[in-house]
C-alpha cells in the first residue's frame, strides 16, 4: 500500500507544481507521504475503516484509532451525565427544572421510552432491574453511531469484532443470571413442553443452534449496517471529487447531483444510526426476557 501511496503522491505532486526537488527532500518520509495522500488522493470505500495505531505501546500492543474513539465516546457520555445530574443545592444553572427546557423535555421523553422498553419486553416488574443497562447500552450505541457520521471521525460500531465483542459479554451475562436464577432448568429453552423424545431428537439440536448465534446475528446486523451506509456515502463523495479534478468545466459543475444525493443520504444514514441502536437494545431486552422466564 506505501508503494501505491508513493506513486500516488508524486503524480499529485507534479499535478500541483510542486518543484522536483522539494518533494525528493520529503519523499522518504512516510509520514509526509500518509498525511499528503490524506487530503489529494481517493481511497477505496474500505479506507475509512482501517484500524491505525497511534501509540505503540509493546510489540504487539498498540492504542489505536478505535480505542481513542471508545474513550471519547464514554468520557462525553459520562461529562453528560454529570452535567445532568448535577445537585441542584450547588446552587447551578443547567439542573433540572420543575417547568423543563426543550433539552430537558428531549432527555425525559428518552427516559421515559427506555423505562416502557424495559417494561414491555421483559416484564413490569423485573424489567425495571435492566433499565440501567438497557438504557445505558442504547446511548452508548447511539453516541458510537452519530459519532461516526462526524467528517474525519471514525465508525467503531461498522466493526464486526467491536460489535460481536459486545454482544457476546451481553450475552454471557444474560446466560449467567439465567442460570443463577432457574439451575438446570434452563435446559427447557431448548425443549418446549409437550415435545416427544423423538422430536425433541431434531427440536434439541436446531434450538440449540439458533440460541448460540444469536450474538453472531446480532453483532453482523449492526455492523453490516453501519458499514453499508457509510461506504455508500463514501463512494459519493469520492465521485463528486473525482468530477472536480477532471478539470472540465461541465463535470465540475456536474458534481453538484452528488453533492445534493449526499444531503438526503446523510440524514437516512442519520436516521439509520437510531434505529440500529434501537433495534439492538430490543433484541438485548427480548435475550434477558428469554433468560429470565425461560420463554
Amino acid at each position: 500500500m506505501i508503494i501505491t501511496l508513493e506513486y500516488s503522491v508524486a503524480g499529485s505532486a507534479s499535478v500541483l507544481g510542486i518543484e522536483g526537488h522539494v518533494f525528493k527532500s520529503h519523499y522518504s518520509n512516510r509520514f509526509f507521504i500518509i498525511m499528503f495522500s490524506s487530503f489529494f488522493i481517493n481511497f477505496s470505500p474500505v479506507e475509512q475503516f482501517l484500524i491505525l495505531p497511534i501509540i505503540p505501546l509493546f510489540n504487539l500492543i498498540s492504542i489505536n484509532n478505535v480505542f481513542m474513539l471508545i474513550l471519547m465516546i464514554l468520557l462525553f457520555f459520562f461529562f453528560n451525565l454529570f452535567w445532568l445530574f448535577k445537585s441542584s443545592n450547588l446552587n447551578v444553572s443547567h439542573s433540572f427544572y420543575i417547568i423543563p427546557t426543550r433539552f430537558q423535555t428531549i432527555l425525559e421523553q428518552v427516559y421515559k421510552a427506555g423505562i416502557s422498553l424495559t417494561k414491555e419486553n421483559i416484564n413490569s416488574t423485573t424489567g425495571q432491574y435492566f433499565f440501567p443497562l438497557v438504557f445505558t447500552l442504547f446511548l452508548f450505541l447511539l453516541n458510537a453511531n452519530m459519532f461516526g457520521l462526524i467528517p474525519y471521525s471514525y465508525t467503531i460500531t461498522s466493526h464486526l469484532i467491536v460489535t460481536f465483542a459486545l454482544s457476546l459479554c451481553l450475552f454471557i451475562g444474560i446466560n449467567i443470571i439465567a442460570v443463577i436464577k432457574h439451575k438446570q432448568k434452563i435446559f427447557k429453552l431448548f425443549l418446549p413442553n409437550g415435545t416427544s423424545f423423538v422430536l425433541a431428537l431434531l427440536l434439541v439440536p436446531i434450538e440449540f443452534i439458533s440460541y448460540t448465534f444469536k450474538p453472531i446475528s446480532l453483532s453482523i446486523r449492526l455492523f453490516a449496517n453501519m458499514m453499508a451506509g457509510h461506504a455508500l456515502l463514501k463512494v459519493i463523495a469520492g465521485f463528486s471529487w473525482t468530477l472536480v479534478a477532471s478539470g472540465n468545466f461541465f463535470l465540475v459543475v456536474l458534481h453538484l447531483v452528488p453533492v445534493l444525493i449526499l444531503i438526503p443520504l446523510f440524514v437516512l444514514e442519520s436516521a439509520v444510526a437510531m434505529i440500529q441502536s434501537f433495534v439492538f437494545t430490543v433484541l438485548i431486552c427480548i435475550y434477558i426476557n428469554d433468560g429470565i422466564n425461560l420463554h
